[in-house]
C-alpha cells in the first residue's frame, strides 16, 4: 500500500483544516494509506521570499527530514509544492525528496490517473488559478477535469481566470494597496460569472477572495477542490 503523507501548509493547518481532511477523505477512498507527520512546519516559503535563505535553508532540512520516509507528499497548495518541489535545491543542493512532492490535484490526475472520484455538489461554481501552480507546475486543466466530473456542479469560467488574486504572502503585506486592488478585480470577475462558490486548490487565495467579498458585502462561498471532491 503506498504511503501518501499530507503537506498542509501552514495556512491551511491553522485556518482551513477541513481542506486538509477532505485530501485525506478523498485520498482514502482512493485506497492510499495517508499520513499527517505532525512534526511538519511551513515550507520556508516566506522566508526564502523575503531573502532570508539561511532560515529558509533550515526549515527545509527539517522539512525533508520529516518527510523523506512517504513513498509520496501530497501538498494542499501550489505554492508550498512548488518551494519544496523546486526551491529546496537550490537552498539545499542535489535533489531533495526527487519525484515525490506533488500538489493535491496534480497528484489525482498525474500518479492516481483518476478524474471522477464520485464526487457530489449541488451548485454553479467558478475556479481561480493560483499563481505558482499555474505559472511553475502547469496545473490548469487538471482541476477543472475534476470538476467537470463532479455530479450536480456547473463549471462556468470567469474572464480572466488566470489574473492573480493579489495575495502573494508578504507582497499583500507589503503593498496593501496593490493587493487590494487586485483583489477587488478578481472579485469582480467572480460576480461577472453568476457562481455562486469559488474553488481554488490554493487556500491563501481563497482567503484573499473572501476578504474581498466581505468587505464588498458580497455573498460568496470559498472552498478548497478537495473539499468539492470530498463532498457526497
Amino acid at each position: 500500500m503506498p504511503r501518501v503523507a499530507l503537506f498542509v501548509t501552514c495556512i491551511v493547518d491553522q485556518l482551513f483544516p477541513q481542506a486538509g481532511l477532505a485530501m485525506a477523505t478523498v485520498l482514502e477512498r482512493l485506497g492510499y494509506e495517508v499520513d499527517f507527520p505532525e512534526d511538519q512546519t511551513c515550507c520556508g516559503q516566506p522566508a526564502f521570499n523575503s531573502g532570508y535563505a539561511a532560515e529558509a535553508r533550515a526549515v527545509a532540512a527539517h522539512t525533508v527530514k520529516v518527510m523523506e520516509s512517504a513513498d509520496y507528499i501530497v501538498v494542499a497548495s501550489g505554492s508550498c509544492a512548488t518551494m519544496i518541489g523546486r526551491h529546496y535545491a537550490e537552498l539545499l543542493g542535489g535533489e531533495p525528496l526527487k519525484g515525490r512532492v506533488f500538489e493535491f490535484s496534480q497528484f489525482l490526475t498525474d500518479v492516481v490517473q483518476v478524474e471522477d472520484v464520485g464526487a457530489h455538489f449541488d451548485g454553479v461554481v467558478t475556479y481561480h488559478d493560483s499563481c505558482h501552480a499555474l505559472r511553475e507546475l502547469t496545473v490548469k486543466q487538471g482541476p477543472r477535469r475534476l470538476l467537470s466530473r463532479v455530479r450536480g456542479l456547473e463549471l462556468r469560467e470567469m474572464e480572466p481566470a488566470e489574473e492573480c488574486c493579489g495575495f502573494g504572502g508578504t507582497f499583500s503585506v507589503k503593498f496593501s494597496g496593490i493587493s487590494g486592488a487586485m483583489a477587488r478585480s478578481k472579485l469582480d470577475a467572480v460576480v461577472a460569472t453568476g457562481a455562486t462558490t469559488v474553488v481554488s486548490i490554493d487556500s491563501s487565495c481563497l482567503m484573499q477572495i473572501q476578504g474581498a467579498a466581505a468587505r464588498a458585502g458580497v455573498e460568496l462561498r470559498t472552498m478548497h477542490l478537495a473539499e468539492i471532491l470530498a463532498a457526497r
